[in-house]
């Protein structure tokens, strides 16, 4: 995409009632946001061979790892197209706490939580691999979350989910506490046409080139 056409986007209106059209390159979904309020009033679920663990020193490159694996079928690409100085900058901040979800020693799930504004914690990432959906895994990770976000002084724990997530996402949070409360239009740049993700990462979105 060149300059002009960025300069253009910057300028189309989006319509409120109807249909919006996008430059090729550009992609949007509609985002979800959800919170909780309550905290957990019984322990987290536990299972056989799964702990989910707090990683004191997270490692930029298990990092990386584990986001691709487990977001590349949703075209996760936040973290993604992050410089690796400025996502070991995010990840060494006091307010950013990592957690993951073991099997029998190997990491199969990924939490990151911003505590950044007081009161509050917001789940910025949140999954399992592929292979581990619908095994429970998920269950153990949200519940080991949630008891660990709801910590003193905190009274919200937000998350956000898109249409480009798995399609039981909403309902997984929905079944945990967390409530709607609002939805948002997001446009960025294809991430796979600037090589940040496989170009046959998400199929379900297609890839359309400028």
């Amino acid at each position: 995409m060149t300059p002009e056409d960025s300069r253009i986007m910057t300028t189309i209106p989006l319509l409120l009632d109807g249909y919006t059209e996008l430059p090729p390159g550009k992609i949007a979904n509609v985002v979800t946001f959800l919170e909780r309020t309550d905290p957990p009033v019984s322990a987290p679920t536990t299972a056989p061979g799964l702990a989910v663990d707090d990683e004191e020193r997270p490692n930029t490159a298990m990092y990386r790892d584990l986001y691709q694996r487990i977001g590349q079928d949703w075209l996760w690409f936040s973290r993604a197209v992050m410089a690796d100085e400025a996502l070991s900058r995010l990840l060494a901040r006091p307010s950013t706490k990592i957690l993951t979800l073991q099997r029998d020693g190997r990491p199969i799930g990924l939490v990151e939580l911003d505590r950044a504004i007081p009161g509050e914690v917001e789940i910025v990432t949140f999954g399992v691999l592929p292979q581990d959906v619908g095994t429970g895994a998920a269950r153990v990770l949200m519940e080991g979350t949630l008891a660990r976000a709801f910590s003193a002084g905190i009274r919200r724990v937000w998350l956000h989910t898109c249409s480009f997530d798995h399609p039981a996402a909403v309902r997984f949070y929905r079944r945990h506490g967390f409530r709607g409360f609002k939805f948002a239009i997001e446009v960025s740049d294809d991430p796979r046409l600037a090589g940040f993700l496989p170009e046959d990462a998400a199929p379900q979105v297609p890839l359309i080139r400028p």
